[in-house]
């Protein structure tokens, strides 16, 4: 059996990893140092065992400093994603219930302070200060939200330094609640996964043991957002391995093609749609031969494609699996395994204690191998629970403790395969959205009595189309509906079309009616092909 997993704080300050970013190097063991500091400001601001904390933030080495020191106290740091806008931060940062929200106010010029403004303070009557950070050095005035408390993170932290409150003690702290991570699934919100410390640094010691990464000195290469679960567990196979860790604040695939190639960089996870543009550059197919192992997530176009080119440039491709409930790097396909393997999805369990077995949705028999059904997944890894919710946890889990994961797949002779997603959550950008939250967006327009979103695929990317029906008389803007979704939520949940229907198919069923959304998903597709074909671009395109 594998041993369990150490508490965080324990975990970051025995590391030898050091964060280079920006120019600067830093190890994990000083943040987790620092981290003291933050706990003690944290304290101040009334945050105890239990309490959350919002972290809507990129790449920096201040994340880790925030997520230790949440560790530190038996905190729960709630990852908010950068592309979210008003509305997402306002549900989220209100619903979890944070105490404290940290922004980096101008990344990537985003106004940050602005999107915050458009957040109406009473949906957020949990917060106690919004701090805004600046990194490396960085300067500029706090943003501010209504009347609640606004601070720089020099001050924050200063807070802390001065303060002689004492920090509580180790115990327990593996089984600490320590990361809430987003998730979508037939809910008009997301849901909220919630994970021990303990799941997080078992998962990272399985990980760096399956992926061979424990007699390697070369640097990690970390340009996946911390705030998603796909990152975030690479960030902590880093710190395991003890192996240095190049942290850029957002991806470029020019200085990740430059950074593999100059450090020799030997193990990766990426996005097919990044790992496509670092091909771009490598015209003379050299730059990427270091790599041992590329870990990839297909969210966009062919994976055969991808594994085609990668092949041509060396690159040894490998399909992963993984989800918010379980840790994204949860199974990964095998090295030695012929290109036609590699590419599926899933493959063997990084983590030596987990079953997966596959269940037919149908007669609820389990199925053998090769048969397809709904995969179900027991793992030490597995999340807490759905925070705040205990009757999605309760259908989540079977009595034997094995996860309903709501995917399809089967199982093979190296492991398992996943196939697809068995309910109706979209993959957009690269997450998984629940098309009932943009739905309740679209709700919001003028002249809109009723709403369906279905994915399409438009200029070769998964994407979301609408169907509205208008109230009597009214009239509906495609761009008025655009443009709302656009101002509240992250731009790729926005619609690449919008169309009026008189009514939506439906068909009834022992729990009522129900709307078939598979037929309307053909009409959306077929729209979108013919606009396409017309060369008359759908409007969030332009």
């Amino acid at each position: 059996m594998t041993a369990p997993g150490p508490s965080i704080p324990d975990f970051c300050a025995a590391s030898a990893t050091q964060v280079t970013f920006r120019g600067r190097t830093t190890g994990i063991a000083d943040l987790a140092w620092q981290a003291g500091d933050a706990a003690r400001a944290l304290r101040r601001l009334g945050v105890g065992r239990g309490d959350r904390i919002a972290l809507w933030l990129p790449n920096c080495p201040e994340w880790f400093t925030l997520f230790i020191a949440a560790a530190r106290i038996g905190a729960i740091a709630v990852m908010v994603n950068t592309r979210y806008r008003s509305a997402e931060v306002a549900d989220i940062v209100g619903r979890s219930g944070a105490k404290a929200l940290f922004l980096w106010p101008d990344f990537r010029g985003i106004d940050f302070p602005a999107i915050l403004a458009g957040v109406d303070p009473a949906d957020l009557d949990s917060l106690a200060a919004v701090v805004s950070v600046f990194p490396a050095g960085g300067e500029g005035g706090p943003a501010q939200l209504g009347g609640v408390p606004a601070m720089g993170f020099g001050e924050f932290m200063d807070r802390g330094a001065a303060s002689d409150l004492p920090l509580p003690g180790s115990d327990g702290l593996p089984e600490a609640g320590v990361a809430i991570f987003t998730t979508s699934g037939t809910t008009d919100k997301p849901k909220f996964v919630l994970h021990s410390q303990r799941s997080v640094t078992h998962h990272a010691l399985d990980v760096i043991r399956a992926f061979g990464m424990t007699g390697d000195a070369s640097p990690l290469l970390q340009t996946l957002p911390l705030c998603g679960v796909f990152g975030f567990c690479w960030a902590m196979a880093a710190i395991a391995a003890g192996r240095p860790l190049l942290l850029e604040e957002s991806f470029s695939a020019e200085t990740s093609v430059a950074a593999i190639r100059g450090r020799r960089i030997s193990h990766l996870v990426a996005t097919d749609d990044m790992l496509h543009a670092m091909l771009d550059l490598d015209a003379d197919r050299t730059a990427l031969r270091s790599l041992r192992m590329a870990g990839f997530a297909a969210f966009n176009g062919d994976p055969g494609a991808l594994m085609d080119r990668c092949e041509a440039h060396g690159v040894p491709l490998v399909g992963l699996y993984g989800m918010s409930e379980v840790m994204a790097l949860f199974a990964a396909q095998p090295l030695g395994a012929p290109p036609e393997q590699r590419i599926r999805g899933a493959g063997r369990p990084v983590c030596p204690e987990t079953a997966v077995r596959v269940r037919d949705p149908a007669s609820g028999a389990l199925l053998g191998q090769g048969e397809t059904g709904a995969l179900e997944i027991r793992t030490p890894n597995r999340m807490l629970g759905y925070f705040g919710n205990p009757d999605a946890t309760a259908e989540a889990f079977d009595d034997d403790g094995f996860l309903r994961t709501g995917d399809a797949g089967y199982l093979d002779e190296t492991g398992f395969v996943f196939l697809a997603r068995m309910g109706d959550a979209l993959r957009l950008g690269g997450f998984l959205v629940a098309p009932e939250e943009i739905m309740a967006r679209i709700d919001e327009v003028a002249g809109v009595a009723a709403s369906q979103v279905v994915g399409v695929t438009a200029g070769g990317k998964p994407r979301c189309a609408a169907f509205v029906i208008p109230e009597a008389g009214a009239t509906v803007s495609e761009a008025a509906v655009i443009d709302h979704c656009r101002a509240g939520l992250a731009a790729y949940k926005a619609p690449v079309a919008v169309w009026e229907i008189a009514e939506f198919p439906t068909t009834p069923s022992p729990n009522g009616t129900k709307v078939q959304r598979r037929k309307l998903q053909e009409l959306a597709q077929r729209r979108v092909d013919a606009m396409a074909r017309s060369g008359a671009p759908a409007e969030s395109l332009r």
